[in-house]
């Protein structure tokens, strides 16, 4: 099941904060964007709020108030950066959306921690492949039962899912999911194999995986610059398993799905949830999003993982966010994911990535310098929000 929702409402414009900047086009004055002098301008943002519970109903039972210290601090950082539109990877999903609702309501359409409101009139999730029983035994030990057996590794549905808050109407109706996409079908797909290269699973079980972790959307935008399809999806962890690799296999395949779908000869094999085949057009404009738990240089994750999107011909990479607080945390101000503690140390794993036809006007990661405003909230997730102005270049 999934839910939409649509409701008119006033939306609040505030001061918008580059705080954590350290980026071209993000002014020194907390609150401004570029000049639309070529067209509207659109804050997209990612953020992993960590907002998973270990038991099904939690996030609906602790949003009923409003004074959650984890929620008010994502709110805030919300209420501070101001994103247009936003994925929230690690937000439990519930098919009533009781949870998102209580979310808008009592956290970002409220002031916290000296911000302003912040509304969404429209709001998108749907189910996902964490939690859901897939009655095999995929991780191979020898049980039909537990998280890691789950379609995506995950204690019940809906848990580690994904949300969609937009300031503009979403045409959903023609969102396009690849949820049950079978891993096999994928042309030249990373099979996990045994050290001695035996397959890890049987064929029959192979035959059943579906490769996305939590699923893949493809959520079409009326943005005031035309629609922008948001492709937004949270492969799994390169890590959690064995020398079969399982998961570093999967996160590669998971991120390959966007880079075919972008690629009009290789596309043809991608059948969505509907059983529409191939991928997205040529010339539509779009904006990769989401928690890829992959680094370009760092981490456990197959090489060139991400790069198979930081590379691709449509997609414009150019543009790396950046803040003061990941310099200040371990050096690399591009980070945007702290991991200190246990290993593997802090990443580059969240990544808004537009296509060529949008044009970078200013970016940044919100992660402030120790001291500065919000440097306490960010303790509420080990990932930092991600945002990117953006313009047409038509």
């Amino acid at each position: 099941m999934q839910f939409i929702a649509r409701v008119p409402i006033v939306v609040v414009f505030a001061a918008l904060a580059c705080v954590g900047g350290l980026v071209a086009g993000c002014s020194a004055t907390p609150g401004s964007r570029p000049a639309a002098d070529a067209g509207p301008v659109i804050r997209v943002a990612t953020f992993n709020v960590s907002m998973a519970g270990r038991d099904e109903g939690e996030w609906i039972s602790r949003l009923a108030v409003d004074n959650d210290p984890h929620a008010m601090a994502i709110g805030a950082i919300l209420q501070r950066v101001r994103p247009d539109v936003v994925l929230l990877n690690e937000f439990d999903h519930d098919p009533e959306g009781r949870s998102a609702r209580r979310f808008r309501e009592r956290y970002l359409a409220r002031p916290l921690h000296g911000g302003l409101p912040i509304e969404y009139p429209y709001a998108y999730s749907a189910a996902v492949n964490t939690g859901e029983p897939s009655g095999l035994d995929l991780d191979g030990d020898g049980r039909v039962a537990g998280p890691g057996d789950a379609w995506g590794f995950g204690r019940f549905p809906g848990q580690y899912g994904m949300l969609v808050l937009s300031r503009f109407p979403i045409r959903a109706a023609s969102v396009r999911q690849f949820r049950l996409f079978p891993w096999s079908a994928m042309p030249g797909a990373l099979r996990p194999v045994n050290a001695d290269g035996s397959p890890f699973q049987s064929d029959a079980v192979w035959g059943a995986v579906r490769l996305s972790s939590k699923s893949h959307w493809d959520v079409p935008i009326e943005t005031p610059g035309g629609v922008v399809h948001l492709l937004a999806a949270h492969p799994t962890p390169p890590a959690f398993d064995g020398p079969e690799d399982r998961n570093g296999r999967r996160n590669h395949d998971e991120i390959r799905l966007w880079a075919d779908y972008l690629s009009p000869g290789r596309s043809g094999y991608l059948i969505d949830d509907t059983g529409r085949r191939g991928g997205l057009a040529e010339g539509a404009a779009f904006v990769i999003v989401g928690d890829y738990n992959a680094d370009p240089r760092d981490g456990g994750s197959v090489a060139g993982a991400i790069a198979q999107l930081l590379a691709h011909p449509r997609v414009d990479a150019s543009v790396a966010p950046a803040s003061r607080g990941a310099v200040a945390a371990s050096g690399d101000r591009h980070d945007t994911a702290d991991f200190s503690e246990p290993a593997p140390g802090n990443l580059r794993v969240d990544y808004v990535l537009p296509s060529r036809n949008l044009r970078p006007r200013g970016s940044g990661v919100f992660w402030p310098s120790p001291g500065e405003t919000g440097a306490d909230w960010v303790r509420a997730s080990d990932h930092r929000l991600v945002w990117m102005d953006l313009q047409s270049a038509d």
